[in-house]
């Protein structure tokens, strides 16, 4: 099997199912909160997890190769650029040209492949969906809007609030 880099455009390549999917360059809102929530992440993550920002492509199989915005894992499962085993968090952070393919495509995705917590984060909206996996699949755990506080031990104990990750 031939492995190809992807191009350093400041776009996102990703492989579901085979296809090929590219998400052009995000807008700076979306950047602001993946980085907001990601400084949250990293000071309460544990010494045996890793926080990862679009640095670490989920492999479930070979025909789909995804790249949450954020991601928690094992340390001990992440390689240098590739993750197989199902990381225990994943985060999207929502836009336009993403949305559907965020909560449709790959909300089942990792439903599919044991993905405990799957995160939706809308900036515009200032809006946090939490869906824990459950033996039927994703439950939605909360919806947090803009000055509401939650408070999770999943995946580790934090205290996050929307409008602080979206300003």
């Amino acid at each position: 099997m031939t492995t190809v880099s992807a191009p350093h455009d400041g776009r996102r390549y990703e492989v579901l199912e085979g296809r090929l999917l590219i998400t052009g360059a995000q807008p700076p809102a979306h950047h602001a909160a993946v980085v907001a929530l990601m400084i949250r992440l990293k000071h309460a993550c544990p010494a045996d997890l890793l926080v990862a920002v679009n640095s670490l492509d989920y492999r479930p199989d070979l025909n789909t190769t995804l790249r949450p915005d954020l991601l928690i894992c094992h340390r001990t499962d992440a390689g240098p650029h590739l993750l197989t085993a199902p990381p225990v968090l994943a985060v999207e952070v929502l836009s336009p040209t993403t949305r559907t393919t965020d909560i449709v495509l790959k909300r089942a995705v990792y439903e599919q492949h044991g993905i405990q917590s799957y995160w939706l984060l809308d900036p515009t909206t200032q809006e946090l969906t939490i869906l824990d996996l459950t033996p039927t699949g994703y439950t939605c755990q909360a919806v947090i809007q803009s000055e509401e506080t939650f408070h999770t031990t999943t995946p580790f104990p934090l205290t996050l609030t929307p409008a602080d990750l979206t300003k």
